[in-house]
């Protein structure tokens, strides 16, 4: 049977210095509230987003079921105007849609060119970005991507990791955010860097079993409030209304640890990539001896895995 989830810790009036070095070193999610993020928590109105970025065209995804999946893609891509957009996505049910008339609506912004630039609202919505002041724990050089969300009231996002360090800030609207460890990656069945157990709170149990075993951190944010979700840490996202938001990522390893083509902050370091390449080769290699010296020696090389790499300091 599932455990209770664990509530994120909430702390109010954290200073970049106190942050970085009683907070940041823990790799937990912790939920900072009360800081100052400029005057977007009061100004965006679903009028005044329309407004202020007028009708230029985004791209979306548009959903006829709540629950998106990237893996199996049950959502298609879309393009309107911005302001009709936002009014769109406030409503639950629509005079104009392409799939249904409660279908769903989500926005991720993306660079000026979605297959080589990186997502900076600075650059993509200039006006908005004049309404936020982003907390900026972390040096200037880290910086990596400002990435401005809109989503349907009842929208819920697939799990998965990113590989850099992150602050979800929520500008208006309350949010649901359900996270696993890292170290409970085993349980989640995964594909890439994406979950598949789409519905975290009635999960299949007879074709995800394990999903049990996962330890379900849990927190509920409002306007104002900022997630700090650690790298590698899995993240599911409910948006219980209309809901506006920003993420901010950047590089805690050294730069060069990162694959240069990423632009969404979610290839694997490329040490990792080439160990799974290795490992790849391995298994292959097991191919060439029986079925029951295959099954040993596999055994083997999880032990030497578990012997080198599994930390022992759990939770």
């Amino acid at each position: 049977r599932e455990r209770a989830a664990v509530e994120v810790a909430r702390l109010a009036g954290i200073a970049r210095e106190q942050f970085l070095r009683d907070i940041y070193p823990r790799r937990k999610p912790v939920v900072l509230e009360g800081m100052d993020l400029g005057p977007c928590t009061t100004k965006w109105t679903v009028d005044y987003l329309s407004q202020a970025e007028g009708s230029k065209e985004v791209k979306i995804h548009v959903s006829v079921v709540p629950q998106m999946d990237f893996l199996s893609k049950n959502f298609v891509y879309r393009t309107l105007p911005f302001d009709v957009f936002v009014q769109r996505a406030a409503e639950v049910k629509h005079k104009e849609y392409f799939l249904s008339e409660d279908e769903k609506y989500y926005l991720r912004s993306v660079g000026e060119d979605a297959r080589k630039d990186i997502a900076d609202i600075r650059k993509q919505f200039p006006i908005l970005a004049e309404d936020v002041q982003i907390p900026e724990y972390f040096e200037k050089e880290q910086f990596f991507s400002s990435i401005f969300r809109i989503s349907s009231p009842g929208l819920q996002l697939w799990t998965h990791y990113d590989v850099m360090d992150n602050f979800l800030i929520q500008v208006r609207g309350k949010k649901r955010v359900v996270l696993y460890s890292p170290q409970d990656a085993p349980y989640l069945y995964l594909s890439g860097t994406k979950s598949e157990v789409l519905d975290v709170d009635n999960p299949d149990l007879e074709k995800y079993p394990l999903f049990v075993k996962a330890t379900r951190y849990q927190c509920f944010l409002e306007a104002g409030d900022v997630l700090f979700i650690p790298a590698l840490w899995f993240h599911n996202i409910i948006s219980e209304e209309f809901g506006v938001a920003l993420n901010v990522f950047w590089k805690h390893l050294p730069a060069e640890s990162y694959d240069k083509t990423d632009i969404y902050g979610n290839k694997d370091p490329m040490a990792a990539s080439r160990a799974i390449q290795i490992l790849d080769r391995a298994l292959k290699t097991l191919e060439e001896l029986p079925e029951e010296y295959r099954d040993f020696y596999a055994r083997r090389m999880v032990l030497r895995i578990q012997e080198k790499a599994y930390r022992n300091d759990y939770r």
